[in-house]
């Protein structure tokens, strides 16, 4: 059973950055294709972010394009998620995902096509 854990998370000043990191235990974790999503009060869950299994292929919200990058860890097992100027809006619990099987090129912006889910870390953007 393959399980995701974020940390990272916490309070920071709008223009600042934040990292978070997702590790995984369980299961062949270099086959996945991962995503980043988050959700805020009284919100959809909502897509950040996707990386092939291969490491090669990026996929971002317009949202966040240009200010976060999703890269894999040095740990063959993790995958980090670079958040840089951040904005209140930004402000959200954020999510991990995993998906097994997946084409080499393969990203998806929908939460239905992810497998696997962390419980999530808080990000709090103060103006």
């Amino acid at each position: 059973q393959v399980q995701l854990v974020e940390s990272g998370g916490g309070l920071v000043q709008a223009g600042g950055s934040l990292g978070l990191s997702c590790a995984a235990s369980g299961g062949t974790f270099s086959n996945y294709a991962m995503g980043w999503f988050r959700q805020a009060p009284g919100k959809e869950r909502e897509f950040v972010g996707s990386l092939s299994w291969t490491g090669v292929n990026t996929y971002y919200a317009d949202s966040v394009k240009g200010r976060f990058t999703i890269s894999r860890g040095n740990a063959r097992n993790t995958v980090n998620l670079q958040m840089n100027s951040l904005k209140p809006e930004d402000t959200a619990v954020y999510f991990c995902a995993g998906a097994a099987g997946r084409p080499r090129s393969w990203g998806s912006s929908i939460v239905g096509d992810y497998e696997y889910w962390g419980q999530g870390t808080q990000v709090t953007v103060s103006s």
